[in-house]
């Protein structure tokens, strides 16, 4: 089983999109949040696609990449995924700071409507972990 290195751990914990890919699906743009045990979560609403399609095969991929103007860098991480009912607000107002200005009353009453909705927290448990740096 492949894990995340330090390394990987800090490069992910930047504010940058992932590509999330689930069976059937195509891929989709995410924040999302390395935990220090070496897992990615995200969150989502229970009744999204990528949910249906993850309640039939609890597999999926992210790809993180450096953005344009820095040295060519990735990260793929594979693996099953756990739907979690619990810890999923908690994430989308962490990550809502991390990706947004929430000084700006648009973006917080953008949290405050994702926070009126019922989340769900998706854990990726890397399987398969692919690393390039140029």
């Amino acid at each position: 089983m492949d894990t995340l290195t330090p390394a990987d751990l800090e490069f992910l914990r930047r504010p940058l999109h992932g590509f999330l890919t689930v069976a059937g699906g195509q891929p989709r743009p995410v924040w999302f949040e390395a935990t220090p045990e070496g897992t990615l979560q995200l969150f989502s609403e229970p009744d999204a696609a990528k949910v249906r399609r993850l309640r039939r095969d609890p597999h999926a991929s992210i790809v993180v990449a450096a953005p344009v103007g820095e040295r060519e860098r990735w990260i793929s991480v594979a693996g099953g995924v756990s739907l979690e009912p619990d810890g999923a607000h908690d994430l989308a107002e962490r990550l809502a700071s991390r990706y947004w200005n929430l000084d700006d009353p648009a973006r917080a009453a953008d949290l405050k409507e994702i926070l009126s909705t019922d989340q769900l927290r998706l854990v990726l448990h890397p399987e398969k972990v692919r690393r390039y740096a140029y």
